[in-house]
């Protein structure tokens, strides 16, 4: 049973992020408000969810939020800044967007930045301990699931539709017969005989 909240004086904004472990695409965040009553007995981490599931709970997440909101990071900043980075200013973006500003950020992970003023507690696996995390993980995950997908449209040999820009077989087969993409990371080790770049 995931919990409704942190603590209950202060309105909590759930965030977490999706696609720092791969090799193509940007990093995704989402911020999440939900009342302290919502419940749904489907939501989890979105790992441990089906696509269909996930999709299924997007829907009710964002008609069910006080307030949500979904930001990018693409993969030339990625290439930039580093992957920690790109992932916590996506989660910075996330948050600004919000329409009502949070008194406490519930962040997945154990590494944050502080956002302006607002206090924050970082949850290791908190996705799978609090519905708002739980929440933004769903939300970051379908939305950068849908925007792989789309790119699968003009990069069909990577297998974006499937793998999402993880390194699977088939995507890193794909970079090995057709070399990288614009989308690619090129900060990333994109096949396993390649030396890190920097």
């Amino acid at each position: 049973m995931l919990l409704p909240y942190y603590q209950d004086k202060l309105l909590e904004a759930g965030c977490d992020e999706a696609g720092r472990g791969c090799l193509a695409g940007p990093v995704f965040a989402a911020a999440v408000i939900l009342p302290s009553d919502f419940f749904h007995p489907l939501l989890n981490d979105s790992k441990q969810l089906k696509e269909s599931q996930r999709d299924l709970l997007r829907v009710i997440i964002e008609k069910e939020a006080l307030t949500f909101s979904v930001a990018s990071v693409d993969n030339k900043e990625i290439d930039h800044i580093n992957i920690l980075k790109a992932s916590i200013k996506a989660m910075h973006l996330a948050i600004a967007k919000l329409r009502q500003d949070p008194g406490l950020l519930l962040i997945d992970g154990n590494r944050f930045i502080p956002y302006r003023k607002i206090p924050h507690q970082c949850m290791i696996k908190g996705d799978a301990k609090y519905a708002s995390i739980a929440a933004a993980s769903i939300l970051a995950k379908t939305y950068r699931d849908a925007f792989m997908k789309s790119l699968h449209q003009q990069f069909p040999q990577y297998g974006w539709d499937v793998n999402k820009g993880y390194p699977t077989k088939i995507h890193r087969e794909a970079i090995k017969k057709h070399g990288n993409t614009p989308y690619h990371r090129l900060s990333f080790r994109l096949l396993p005989e390649q030396a890190k770049l920097f």
